[in-house]
């Protein structure tokens, strides 16, 4: 059985004097509960993982799982390009209750396929609960192919993949090569539609963070055979997705909560605040929308 299906939000780490927000954090969970988000995933890309400390991933993991307390499942990021690492904090996420894990491809040191798999059977065989794998090319400079995808998901713990390649074809040809039993959640936020329509179950979000319960309809429509709804969901979304990405993510996200009175504080250095122009182009469409700014 699939992890979740639907929307799963990649959400974001507030932050007040450069310290994790954890009053904001459960007001942030508790809205995407009731907005009918269906799965959380902590310390992810979005979350700006790459700058928290240890202690920091393994208290927020920790405090989602208690929050949530099992309403719906929480997925923690628990992917590094060191295995060592990687299987440490995949074991406490497991220890403090994570219904599932996300873990990266490997960044900067470029393994090989056969490196991988040695590296994602060892994460695997480290626990007891499910694994996506998140591939990613345009941030690690690491393609997994279908056949590694293949080999990996036919390790038990190992369920399915956050693929977010842009490419359509390798997501078919990952579809037919690893069957109904793997997974595929779109890592993309403007191609969940083409994706859901080669067997994928959701889709892990940036664009959920501002329009949960949109990005839920969509996904939701679709898997319910309203074609038509899912499709006008995902084109009228589509600019406003575009937006988001027109600096680095979670750049423009945490800046659209912010406008939105959210108050999900700064981002962490090297990420900086939005330049002018790129800013008015999100308001601009914000507001397009239909979106309301405070900020």
């Amino acid at each position: 059985m699939e992890l979740f299906k639907g929307s799963g939000v990649a959400i974001v780490t507030p932050f007040k004097d450069d310290k994790v927000d954890y009053e904001k954090l459960k007001e942030l969970l508790e809205w995407h509960i009731s907005e009918g988000t269906d799965a959380i995933i902590i310390c992810g890309t979005t979350g700006e993982s790459a700058t928290m400390s240890d202690e920091e991933k393994k208290e927020t993991i920790k405090f989602t799982v208690d929050t949530v307390n099992k309403r719906i499942p929480v997925i923690a990021g628990t992917g590094s390009n060191n295995t060592k690492h990687s299987i440490e904090l995949s074991k406490y996420a497991e220890s403090v209750g994570a219904d599932g894990l996300l873990a990266v491809t490997p960044y900067y040191n470029k393994t090989t396929q056969k490196g991988l798999i040695e590296h994602y059977t060892a994460i695997a065989d480290s626990v007891n609960i499910p694994i996506i794998i998140y591939n990613v090319p345009s941030r690690t400079g690491l393609n997994i192919l279908p056949k590694t995808l293949e080999k990996l998901s036919k390790h038990p713990n190992i369920h399915g993949v956050k693929e977010a390649s842009g490419n359509i074809a390798q997501v078919a040809e990952i579809a037919r090569l690893c069957g109904d039993d793997f997974y595929i959640y779109s890592g993309n936020d403007d191609m969940v539609i083409p994706l859901l329509s080669l067997g994928g179950v959701g889709v892990i979000s940036v664009v959920a963070n501002i329009l949960p319960k949109d990005t839920h309809d969509m996904v939701f429509a679709y898997l319910n055979g309203e074609l038509e709804k899912s499709r006008k969901l995902q084109l009228k979304m589509k600019p406003l997705i575009d937006a988001l990405f027109i600096e680095t993510n979670p750049i423009p996200v945490k800046e659209a909560m912010n406008l939105l009175g959210m108050d999900v504080g700064d981002l962490r250095l090297p990420l900086t605040n939005m330049e002018d122009k790129n800013r008015n182009i999100l308001i601009d469409e914000m507001k397009f929308y239909g979106l309301d700014i405070r900020g």
